[in-house]
């Protein structure tokens, strides 16, 4: 059976022009993702990670190459609602509830009050946050409240996920339950999920596919796929297989900074 490709970057290129003269984000990107894959892309700060998750959104424009998204341009996915995005901080709006967050795009987008509380019930369960529709933000630990915003980006039930390091500011015991918990979502859901990261253990223990990205300008120096099988118990990371691809992509950012 054929994949389906989802995303298809071919000889992305992206300059943004600034005071200080033009910088080179993004050189000669050629990466296809398809449904179902869980996608993490790690690399040194300022590598174009995000400037690539962006491009997808249709949040930045391209200067050269081609993208598409489910077959559009990034644009018309998005008007199409394509995809959720997660950003770094939960972005909750402190004066409405949780379910209140949650509803919000689905209020712009017009759903029914009917349907708008039936889609904030089914993903409050699928984030584990049952019950907890009527607190605020503030009520809330950072944990809960990132995986408030997962909710509000799965509420419109789009088929790819994008997030922005997500769980970068928690703690390690935190960020180990979220991404368990963010694994069985996926197994749940089959999304299609595109994840920026900056921790190793992190994208070898989430994905199927882990894409390693030089210092700027942004290239791709690896594409590794995950030999691991889709259950993964975090005692995973203590089998020689995760230390083997840990170390491969730890080769690749070595190289990628050799190389730059």
């Amino acid at each position: 059976m054929s994949q389906q490709t989802i995303i298809n970057a071919q000889g992305l290129d992206l300059t943004f022009q600034t005071n200080d003269g033009p910088v080179h984000a993004l050189k000669d990107v050629n990466l296809e993702i398809n449904k179902g894959d869980f996608v993490s892309f790690i690399g040194p700060s300022g590598c174009g990670k995000t400037t690539f998750l962006r491009c997808m959104a249709g949040l930045e424009t391209p200067t050269a190459g081609t993208l598409t998204v489910n077959g559009m341009t990034p644009e018309e996915a998005r008007k199409a609602r394509a995809y959720g995005y997660v950003f770094q901080a939960a972005g909750l709006y402190p004066w409405r509830t949780i379910g209140g967050n949650i509803r919000l795009p689905l209020e712009i987008m017009g759903f029914s009050k009917g349907d708008q509380a039936a889609r904030v019930e089914r993903v409050l369960e699928l984030v584990d946050l049952a019950g907890f529709e009527n607190k605020f933000p503030w009520q809330l630990s950072g944990g809960m409240q990132q995986r408030a915003s997962i909710a509000r980006a799965l509420a419109f039930d789009a088929d790819i996920l994008l997030m922005d390091e997500p769980f970068g500011a928690l703690d390690e015991i935190v960020r180990d339950h979220l991404n368990e918990q963010l694994l069985q979502l996926w197994a749940r859901t089959e999304k299609t999920i595109g994840f920026v990261t900056h921790s190793i253990p992190e994208a070898v223990y989430l994905s199927t596919k882990i894409v390693v990205m030089s210092p700027r300008p942004g290239r791709i120096t690896d594409v590794i796929e995950s030999p691991l099988p889709k259950e993964r118990p975090l005692d995973i990371r203590d089998s020689a297989e995760f230390i083997e691809i840990a170390h491969r992509v730890r080769d690749g950012l070595r190289a990628g900074h050799l190389d730059g």
